[in-house]
């Protein structure tokens, strides 16, 4: 593991502001940066493509221009782009951050993302790992859409010994599990005796904001009415124009997929509102789930920012 206290003096850990949408992480990730000269890493999933900005509540130029962002608007709609593709891209921003002396700071909701940082990924001695990351991010992104159920099922019938040692509210060891069979027809639990993990490269530390579950669903459908107001639907016609592949990632992405079909005439504007509002919520409560599952993380339990910002410092010291 790459010591960063050799780098930045006074800091031992890489701070990871995780946790649900709409939770305020990315304000506090924005503040600390701010306080402490960092420069922020996004762990987001969909604030990776291009053009995809309100619905993904995507750091505004003025964000950008106070802090600098990494991650973001650097792939095409439509392209794929997997797990492996994050974590190479991811490593290489955090050491050329560190090389200025300054701190990154890692914000996001994808647990995919975050897993693999602290985990590693997995290297399997003949299994095409390629083809692997292909079906994590289709059968997460069914997850997303229609929860774990019919995809643990699954696993239950394809590889029963894996089905048996993993919880279903393991959502991410069910999908690595489901994604591993149907990709390469051998079982996760063969695949365990095959493969090494990596681990982490650096020493990280999770945060997450502690919100009221009704709290968090309040602000989730404020921030929907707020994306409205601000343009998402005239964002969502722009990408329906490009004519994209309506089969891939960033087209399944929560609040443009419901919206395509209003603008595709198939629903009308007040349902397909409606609709990202209940799937944003259903989305956040997996999140949560995602997040219970990793150890360590730092619960911030304080309203004021500025007393969340010097709990992290405390924590990363």
């Amino acid at each position: 593991m790459i010591e960063i206290s050799k780098y930045v003096s006074g800091y031992n850990y890489i701070p990871i502001i995780c946790g649900p949408t709409a939770s305020g992480k990315s304000s506090l990730a924005l503040s600390l940066c701010e306080e402490i000269g960092a420069e922020l890493i996004s762990a987001d999933s969909m604030q990776i493509y291009k053009y995809m900005n309100i619905g993904t509540a995507k750091a505004t130029s003025d964000e950008q221009a106070r802090v600098k962002h990494h991650l973001i608007d650097i792939v095409e709609p439509g392209e794929y782009f997997s797990v492996s593709d994050y974590i190479s891209l991811c490593e290489k921003e955090i050491i050329t951050i560190l090389e200025k002396g300054k701190l990154p700071v890692i914000c996001g909701g994808t647990g995919q993302y975050i897993s693999a940082l602290l985990y590693g990924l997995d290297y399997e001695i003949d299994l095409d790992t390629a083809k692997i990351d292909q079906y994590v991010d289709r059968i997460s992104s069914e997850y997303e859409a229609n929860g774990i159920e019919g995809i643990f099922h699954r696993l239950e019938i394809a590889d029963p010994e894996a089905a048996s040692k993993i919880h279903p509210n393991n959502t991410r060891r069910v999908i690595r599990a489901l994604s591993v069979y149907e990709a390469t027809g051998t079982t996760f639990s063969e695949k365990n005796r095959k493969s090494r993990t990596s681990g982490a490269k650096f020493p990280f530390k999770l945060f997450q904001i502690d919100l009221d579950r009704d709290q968090l669903y309040n602000r989730i459908n404020k921030r929907v009415d707020i994306m409205v107001e601000e343009g998402l639907i005239d964002e969502v016609k722009d990408l329906y124009a490009r004519k994209i592949d309506p089969k891939s990632t960033c087209m399944q992405a929560i609040g443009y997929k419901e919206l395509i079909k209003y603008v595709a005439g198939e629903s009308i504007l007040e349902e397909a509102i409606n609709e990202i509002k209940l799937n944003t919520r259903h989305y956040a409560k997996r999140q949560l789930t995602w997040f219970r599952y990793i150890n360590g993380i730092v619960s911030l339990c304080q309203e004021d920012m500025t007393l969340q910002v010097k709990s992290i410092l405390t924590e990363i010291k």
